[in-house]
């Protein structure tokens, strides 16, 4: 009902202001583009100006502009050449350019509509070694040219959206610093206010396990068993084994159980996965979890302490937390009855973000949806 009132308010609006319809002009017909120029980092004078350049954010920062008021910037090149920007604050445009509509275009609405088409500007990429995208290689795209009226109704509901999503992403930030506020007071134990703590070291409380080696030719990337590798951990896979592989190997060598906590072990370590019992396998070595006792600590505790664990790690590039590494790091832990009201109130705040994401992604949804219809008149 509410997409029906929106859309159909700004049908009304077409059909009173164009009634021939709404015309496509070329980017070019209705824009000029203006190139940065080009500053370095050494040559920078520190100060609150953002220099945009290459990337998604500013590079660094600068004691002057040479842009004001409402600006439309596109990263000239690097791994982000085409990303576009909008800035109503003074900014230095350096290795980017500015894209500055006429008196028939909004600036806003000329941002909603390019970055609607953000994927074929990057497609747009060229150059042997940095990517680069320059204003004349969007300079032909055609836009939607609705009178001022409807461009202001479009604007103001895509605003709408990307305030919600804003505000959310904002208040995200703030629970996510209040969970790990919460979760270093309550799993430190600097006080002494906590009797009976037990201090020991991870192999105390179960055995190191890991699943069998899983060998490439056994994989394929269509159908079967799941399996994880350390670059699918926590998302979803890639790869998969046969029914028959699985069930030898489930049968004959380690396998978690419901509940276990999945860690990973190389990389970025500590990244855990509660087990959800669901047919699947995972990469020997890089995928391990503790056979854990959970009359000593519950793996609910153990997924919380493994987030502020100190982990001893080898290797170079890649880092490594090797089964004797993990074995002897150390785990502090009160009983049982106190670890599980330190998890639930963790769990609150773990909950809270949770809803928080969910609603991000309804609103990031919601506003595609309403993009998608505003800017193509469909």
């Amino acid at each position: 009902r509410e997409r029906a009132v929106v859309m159909g308010k700004i049908d009304e609006l077409i059909k009173q202001l164009c009634p021939d319809g709404i015309q496509l002009v070329s980017l070019d017909s209705v824009c000029s583009f203006k190139r940065g120029t080009t500053i370095t980092a050494k040559k920078a004078i520190p100060g609150e100006i953002p220099v945009i350049a290459g990337g998604q954010t500013p590079s660094y920062y600068h004691n002057d502009a040479n842009r004001d008021g409402e600006t439309i910037a596109v990263a000239g090149s690097g791994a982000y050449a085409g990303f576009v920007s909008y800035w109503d604050v003074p900014i230095f445009l350096s290795d980017a350019f500015s894209v500055e509509p006429c008196s028939k275009v909004m600036h806003k609405y000329l941002f909603y509509y390019l970055r609607h088409n953000q994927q074929k500007i990057y497609a747009l990429q060229k150059g042997a070694g940095v990517p680069h995208v320059h204003g004349s290689d969007i300079s032909k795209f055609k836009i939607p040219l609705p009178p001022l009226a409807v461009q202001k109704e479009i604007v103001e509901i895509l605003d709408t959206f990307t305030g919600m999503i804003a505000n959310l992403q904002e208040e995200l930030e703030q629970r996510q610093k209040q969970f790990e506020y919460y979760r270093n007071q309550l799993l430190v134990f600097k006080d002494g206010k906590i009797k009976n703590i037990t201090i020991g070291k991870v192999g105390d409380i179960g055995k190191i396990c890991m699943c069998k080696r899983i060998m490439k030719s056994q994989t394929n990337t269509v159908c079967g068993i799941p399996f994880y590798k350390i670059g699918t951990f926590g998302k979803d896979a890639d790869a998969y084994i046969s029914k028959d592989v699985f069930e030898e190997y489930k049968k004959l060598y380690s396998y978690p159980k419901k509940g276990d906590v999945l860690m990973s072990a190389s990389g970025t370590i500590g990244r855990t996965v509660v087990f959800d019992g669901k047919p699947s396998y995972f990469q020997d070595s890089n995928i391990v979890w503790v056979d854990n006792n959970e009359k000593k600590v519950l793996n609910s505790y153990l997924k919380y302490y493994y987030q502020i664990a100190k982990w001893e790690t080898q290797g170079g590039t890649i880092k490594r937390l090797y089964n004797s590494l993990l074995a002897s790091t150390e785990i502090i832990y009160p009983s049982l009855d106190k670890q599980q009201e330190i998890v639930d109130k963790l769990d609150t705040f773990e909950a809270l973000i949770s809803n928080i994401k969910q609603e991000i992604e309804l609103r990031q949804k919601q506003y595609e949806y309403y993009r998608e219809k505003l800017l193509t008149f469909e």
